[in-house]
């Protein structure tokens, strides 16, 4: 099956795990850390983020092409939450991955060295989570009509911003192109290994 952990990422395992996904289109979500990537390192936003209790799957520096992951693609992350404060939506997908971007929003990071990137989308593709942002490019200044539970089941990519019911801005509004449109070529074999995955509820945590 594809893998569960990020290829070359260093593990800094979470505190907790949002548990079983519950099913539904693959999906990814794209965070920022509102924190300078020339001066943040990924192990320390991710115990930050232990802390917190807003353990996301993966962590990445763009600048530097580092990446730590807490939680492997098995299982639900913690970094989203309703208007509730509830955590159900972690767990909505047969994949739902979330990747802290360090990073602003108010300074798109596809505007700078997008390193790890292939490394990043390599792994994304292999676990079959479509290359389309079926809300759009996330933008400054994000609308609640841009939050659709509609587009939300179709799966694929969407900022943090785009999530029904987030209270978030991040990630800002990226160049979406630099990220779905860049060349990764994944074996057929592994795909195929991918889709027989997701077809299997997983029985251990």
């Amino acid at each position: 099956m594809a893998d569960a952990w990020l290829p070359g990422a260093v593990r800094v395992p979470a505190d907790g795990d949002g548990g079983i996904q519950a099913g539904g289109a693959p999906r990814v979500v794209w965070h920022t850390t509102e924190s300078d990537p020339r001066t943040t390192e990924p192990r320390a936003v991710a115990h930050y983020l232990n802390q917190l209790e807003y353990q996301t799957h993966v962590v990445w520096n763009p600048l530097t092409g580092e990446a730590i992951q807490m939680i492997p693609a098995t299982l639900a992350a913690r970094g989203l939450r309703g208007r509730s404060g509830g955590t159900e939506i972690n767990r909505e997908g047969r994949l739902c991955i979330q990747i802290e971007v360090i990073g602003f929003a108010s300074d798109p990071f596809t505007r700078g060295p997008l390193h790890g990137l292939e490394t990043i989308l390599g792994w994304l593709d292999s676990w079959r989570v479509p290359r389309r942002w079926p809300a759009g490019a996330p933008t400054a200044r994000p609308a609640p009509s841009g939050r659709s539970r509609r587009r939300w089941a179709q799966g694929g990519h969407f900022g943090h911003s785009q999530v029904p019911e987030a209270q978030h801005s991040d990630p800002g509004p990226i160049d979406v192109q630099k990220i779905t449109e860049f060349d990764v070529r994944v074996p057929a074999a592994r795909r195929q290994l991918a889709q027989e995955s997701l077809d299997v509820q997983p029985a251990w945590r």
